[in-house]
């Protein structure tokens, strides 16, 4: 089989709901009952949820069950370069035979009904893992919690709540309160919960989800804590201390993800193998990702180009305070974001650390905010800022003025595919 004969199933998959966004579990349990319930034969599970951090932790823990021997499944949104990147089954991504069997079998079996692209491809996921044999599933949310496709699971062995922030307000609210509510949603009864770092409001809705539920907390700050000490990160909860490397992936922020990674293998009981694994052998891309091939490397090749899916406002203040610890190096950034983002709140903290802002549209993508908008944002930040027509374009620009330019693309999970695309 080919590559196309997935894709042509997935754009079928599109027009099975005139929105891409749609939340509730109806759908969900139609589907899954047709195809037998697949949910319920899964490994044990381990359900993220959170508005920053999940997809990190999740690479930390899989990168520590899997050092431990363990057989891993793991299902992740959305992909960058292809749809495959979404599930792994025992480790490995699936492959075009496995992927397109589950797709057809599920478009089969939902005989036309109403259901999201999210939504079917998820109970797709969901019956390739079912019928693979591991130790472990992996599931990452993919917006909110409670309504989300992944919530599917009666007994998880385990739930992780990321740090949250205000993000996809027009789908999950626009207080810290309402947005926490969707996301404690995956807390189960009597199951455990780690919960790294929160805001206040978002803490006391998980606290008070978790004491409804008689669900465990192990929280960061309560049960666990952790903190880089003189360059190593020192993990510490009631059975001792860590002191392990620094994450291999880049920004303080991840010093808080690994501390979550940590706080799940513990309470499995993965050992010091695992644990040291979590913190230095994880891989996830576009989170502060160097490039290193493809036609922008060949356009600039004195410069340092570097490649961050990250769109909200506690993205940008990670990648802000990220980039203040970098070596000197005069810092470029190109930018393309979607319509639906706070932009303002996720440039105001690169302003600082930016010579320039040059803006784009994210190619393909009916969503994306035109690059002059983004552009007259990032001006009313404080920026300079100007455009251009692509991403090539806006780097063959920068290293004509400054060919030894730290230059960041940055600003959407969906630029950071097409660069991928481009220059994987």
């Amino acid at each position: 089989m080919t590559a196309q004969t997935s894709d042509v199933i997935l754009d079928r998959m599109m027009a099975l709901h005139p929105k891409i966004i749609d939340l509730t579990l109806d759908r969900v349990w139609r589907l899954l009952e047709a195809l037998g319930n697949p949910q319920d034969d899964l490994p044990p599970v381990i359900h993220l949820a959170g508005t920053n951090g999940k997809g990190s932790t999740q690479a930390m823990i899989r990168a520590g069950l899997e050092a431990a021997g363990k057989k891993v499944h793991a299902y992740t949104s959305p992909h960058l370069a292809r749809f495959h990147e979404r599930i792994r089954l025992a480790g490995e991504l699936i492959s075009e035979a496995d992927l397109t069997a589950v797709l057809d079998e599920c478009y089969a079996a939902n005989d036309g009904g109403n259901i999201t692209y999210f939504e079917i491809t998820t109970c797709a996921a969901l019956l390739a893992m079912a019928r693979t044999p591991a130790d472990y599933t992996l599931l990452e949310v993919g917006l909110g919690g409670r309504l989300d496709a992944t919530n599917v699971i009666d007994q998880p062995a385990l739930s992780v709540i990321t740090p949250i922030s205000i993000d996809h307000e027009q789908f999950l609210g626009d207080t810290l309160t309402k947005i926490a509510t969707e996301k404690a949603g995956i807390i189960k009864r009597g199951v455990p919960c780690i919960v790294g770092p929160q805001p206040d409001e978002a803490m006391e809705v998980i606290e008070a989800t978790s004491a409804r539920l008689g669900a465990p907390l192990i929280a960061h700050g309560q049960q666990w804590h952790v903190y880089e000490e003189r360059g190593r990160l020192i993990y510490q909860d009631e059975t001792g201390l860590r002191d392990l490397p620094l994450p291999n992936l880049p920004g303080a922020h991840q010093i808080q993800n690994a501390g979550a990674a940590l706080a799940a293998l513990r309470y499995l009981e993965m050992g010091d193998k695992a644990y040291e694994a979590a913190v230095s052998q994880a891989q996830w891309l576009a989170r502060m990702q160097k490039l290193a091939t493809g036609p922008l490397i060949d356009t600039a090749p004195e410069a340092e180009l570097w490649l961050d899916g990250g769109h909200n406002a506690a993205a940008g203040q990670a990648l802000g305070q990220h980039l203040g610890t970098l070596p000197q190096r005069t810092t470029y950034l190109v930018c393309g974001m979607l319509n639906t983002k706070d932009i303002s709140g996720y440039l105001s903290p690169l302003a600082a650390r930016a010579k320039r802002l040059t803006a784009i549209s994210i190619p393909g993508e009916a969503n994306t905010l035109p690059a002059d908008e983004t552009a007259a944002a990032a001006k009313a930040v404080g920026m300079t800022a100007d455009t251009a027509d692509t991403a090539l374009d806006a780097v063959t620009q920068i290293v004509k003025e400054d060919p030894q330019a730290r230059i960041l693309i940055c600003g959407s999970l969906y630029l950071a595919g097409a660069i991928l695309r481009e220059n994987g």
